[in-house]
Formats: structure tokens, sequence, C-alpha cells
């Protein structure tokens, strides 16, 4: 088919460039479902009928339908075949079923997986045909009906994921927070419980994630239990918010892990016990505590905002050194890892874009439908999540190396 191209390089069907795309994809495409038949044909030459012939030929080709993938919409002629082998368990005629486009595809699993990213990135599901459209330069295939499958979808992704097995992976370090999402859950007091965590080789995976209540006690255990239910050990160091409720189930169902408060918490707490104008200076001292180059250095500093603030705002100071050995203990660990261990950022900075979709989303018709809108573009995300900096560092601190103030500390049979 010609089309007429105008001044700027476009076509009446979109740009001269698109065009090309897609008919090298569709020329590849029809390439690839020759080469699998001619494989599948001659393995069976063997099997013929009583005169002879043998029952798995070619037949022509199936009528042209349209597949939507990421390169657009493409037309597809497949080749047929003619099978008249026997099943022998079922009575039935066998069939072939391409390897590449099975019978009932009309889209590449590629556009399902681009829905999520989708929304994350601020369209409701009413957008996605137009915004599609735009993108693949059609829209066949994707009816608004479709796209209601495709994202009803999501709640059986969520379920398969809450069910997994974690007994093959390790989580060294692991981030916990409840996150408060627009999105309506079960109960007016629900969150967001999100498990986030470093594997040995360093790169970051989401845990687990689950609604519960206040961030209490009981639903940040049963979030736990089920994790060592399914396979999960012990972490080296869990990294936290000053919320009570996660230490006691830390400590109930996986003691040999180290609890670490949040810097970024306990720094709001603290200046949320200060008035504004100590507010500027009170920061700068807490960044002198959780920047120091060593424990010593950053006990000294705690030293100097007690000094400072504690005759006239004890509780401020109270907050920092009343829990200074989990706020100081990511210098028990390498220097490369420091920056990912200060913070729950690695869930912080994920969940905010998804609470700015929640706000316009308002309503995700059931509560399991929410948990579902909430997991299903962070699971999409995370494959672009930044590894652990000194990633080669992750498999010595689980297998025991120790480190001080992030230097690794040679072991006594070593220097022995």
């Amino acid at each position: 088919m010609l089309s007429v191209v105008t001044d700027d390089g476009s076509t009446q069907s979109g740009s001269l460039i698109d065009e090309f795309v897609r008919e090298g994809a569709r020329r590849m495409l029809a390439a690839a479902l020759e080469a699998d038949v001619d494989q599948y044909i001659p393995e069976l030459t063997a099997e013929t009928d009583e005169r002879d012939r043998r029952l798995v030929v070619r037949n022509g080709h199936h009528r042209p339908r349209t597949v939507v993938t990421a390169a657009g919409p493409i037309e597809v002629t497949a080749p047929r075949v003619n099978d008249r082998r026997i099943n022998d368990a079922t009575g039935e005629r066998k069939r072939f079923s391409s390897r590449i486009l099975a019978p009932w595809c009309r889209k590449s699993p590629k556009i399902s997986e681009v829905l999520p990213l989708l929304y994350l990135h601020g369209l409701s599901s009413g957008d996605f045909v137009p915004a599609l459209e735009q993108f693949l330069g059609g829209t066949a295939g994707l009816s608004p009906a479709t796209v209601t499958r495709l994202t009803k979808q999501w709640s059986d992704d969520l379920a398969a994921f809450q069910d997994r097995d974690l007994s093959d992976r390790d989580f060294v370090y692991v981030w916990a927070d409840g996150v408060h999402p627009r999105a309506r859950l079960g109960q007016a007091q629900s969150c967001v419980l999100v498990l986030l965590g470093a594997r040995l080789d360093g790169t970051k995976e989401l845990i687990a994630i689950g609604e519960g209540l206040r961030e209490s006690t009981e639903s940040w255990a049963d979030l736990l239990r089920d994790c060592r239910r399914r396979g999960m050990r012990d972490p080296e160091l869990v990294v936290g918010d000053g919320a009570m409720g996660l230490w006691r189930a830390l400590a109930e169902v996986f003691p040999a892990a180290r609890p670490r408060r949040c810097w970024v918490y306990k720094s709001r707490n603290v200046t949320n016990c200060l008035p504004k104008s100590a507010q500027p200076d009170a920061g700068k001292a807490m960044q002198e505590i959780y920047n120091a180059e060593d424990r010593d250095h950053a006990e000294k500093a705690i030293e100097t905002f007690a000094k400072t603030y504690g005759t006239k705002r004890p509780k401020a100071v109270a907050k920092i050194t009343e829990g200074r050995n989990e706020l100081l203990a990511f210098y028990d660990f390498p220097a490369e890892h420091w920056i990912h261990l200060r913070t729950t950022n690695p869930i912080e900075s994920t969940f905010s874009t998804v609470k700015l979709r929640t706000k316009v989303t308002r309503s995700a018709g059931s509560p399991a439908a929410a948990l579902a809108m909430v997991f299903k573009p962070v699971e999409s995300a995370q494959d672009r999540w930044r590894a652990i900096t000194g990633a080669h560092l992750v498999s010595l601190v689980r297998s025991g190396v120790r480190f001080e103030n992030g230097v690794l500390v040679e072991r006594e049979e070593q220097v022995a």
C-alpha cells in the first residue's frame, strides 16, 4: 500500500518512519511464523496413514487478522497446518499451535505491561484507549471493555504475588513503611504496609504489600508472619520509621534482624517539637549527626545537639538520645551502603507517584481493587530500581563479615 508523503515526512496514517517500523515488524513476524511451521512439519514426516500419505502437511494460510504490538497494529496472515493425527488419550484430532502467535492472540503481552505504566503516569482507565492510539498508531483489539478486563487481571496478579514462594530469595536489607494513599481501602484508618528488600546481588525487590490498620503491631506481625511462612529468613537489617508496631512485630517474627530508624522520619519528629525559629538550625545539627564520617563523630554531634537544645526542648533531644543505637546502626555496615540505609527513601520515592495517582483516581471500586491499583504500578516500576551501591559487599554482610565505621574488619582467623 502506498501513502502520500507530506513535506514533514508524515503520511495520512502517521509518520513515515512509523510505517517503516510497522512494515519491518510485519515482515519479520511473517517470516518467523513461516519458519515455525517449517520446523514443525519436517519433524512429523514419518507419520503416515494406511495409504502412506503424510498426516501433517501445509494447507495454505488463515484469514488475515490484526495484532496490536509495541510497533503498532500489524496485519498477520499465519500459515495453516492440516494435522490429521488423533490424540490417543482424548480421541480428538491434534492441532498445530504456533509458539509465536497463539490462535486467540490479538495483542502482544507487552501491551498489557504498558497499562500500569500509563496509569502510573496519570491516566485513568478511560484514557488508555486514546493514549495507546497515539502511541501505537491504532487501537485494534483495545476497546474500553478489553482494557477493563486487563485491569481486572491486576487483582489476580496481586493474589499470585502475595502467595509466591520466598525461600529461593535472600533479603539482606529490608525497608518497611506504611503508605497512606487516597485509594479506598477496607477501613478509614487503613494503610498499605510495604516491605522492600535488597538481595544478595544488591538488586532491590518488592517483598510484600498488604493492608494494615494504623500500622499496628498485629497488622505488621500478620504481614511478617506470612513472609516467614513463605520461606523468608531473618534479614540483617530492617530500616523503618518510628512506628512502634513495626518494631514489636519485628522482634517477634524476625528476632535476629537489627532495627534501624529512618533519619527522615526522625528529623520530622524532632522538628515538630521545636518552634519554627529553631527548626533550620536544628535541621543542620541533625545533618551533622547522620552525615558524620564515623560513629565517634556522630556521638559527639549528638552530645552537641543535647547541650544546645536540652534545657529548653528536652522532648526533642530525647527523641534522638533514647534511640541513638538504632539511629546509628548503619555505621556497622559498608560505607557504600550508608546512603541506602539512613532512610526509607527506596519506598518513599517509589510510592510518591502512586500517591499522586490515587489522588486523581478517587475510587477503585473495592478494597481488593484499591490494593491492586497500588501494587501494579510498583511491580512495573521495580525493574528500573537502582541496585545497592557496592553490591558485591552485600553477600559479605550476609556471611557475617564485620564492618566498623563502614570499613571491613579482617576476620580473626585471617589475621592469625
